[in-house]
């Protein structure tokens, strides 16, 4: 077996996360994130829409991790990201870091956006 080092090319995979945090690029991030084509930045949570539809055209998925649990996401926030084209995954946090670390690597178009455990 021929094992290759992973690159990340267009986004940083999720190197780490704990409670009330995510380490991403080296960086520790308190609170709830968005990383993806467009860098990693802190973001409003669910009613922080806009930050999500800028994804646009950029990605195919969005993983939106909802915590320690798996939470139904409203209809108010998957709509608009449906007619935007984005398709929407809502898992637990841990489960979203270790699902877009693997499409990523894939070279998938995928972003995730993530409150914390």
């Amino acid at each position: 077996m021929r094992l290759n080092e992973i690159v990340f090319p267009d986004a940083q995979p999720i190197e780490g996360y704990g409670p009330g945090f995510f380490r991403i690029g080296g960086q520790v991030i308190r609170g709830a994130v968005l990383t993806g084509p467009n860098g990693t930045q802190t973001w409003g949570g669910l009613d922080d829409e806009e930050a999500l539809l800028d994804l646009k055209g950029q990605v195919d998925v969005l993983f939106i991790g909802t915590g320690a649990d798996v939470t139904h996401l409203p209809d108010e926030t998957l709509a608009p990201l449906h007619e935007a084209g984005i398709g929407v995954e809502a898992m637990a946090t841990p489960a979203a870091c270790r699902t877009y670390n693997v499409l990523l690597s894939e070279g998938r178009r995928v972003a995730l956006a993530l409150i914390p455990v």
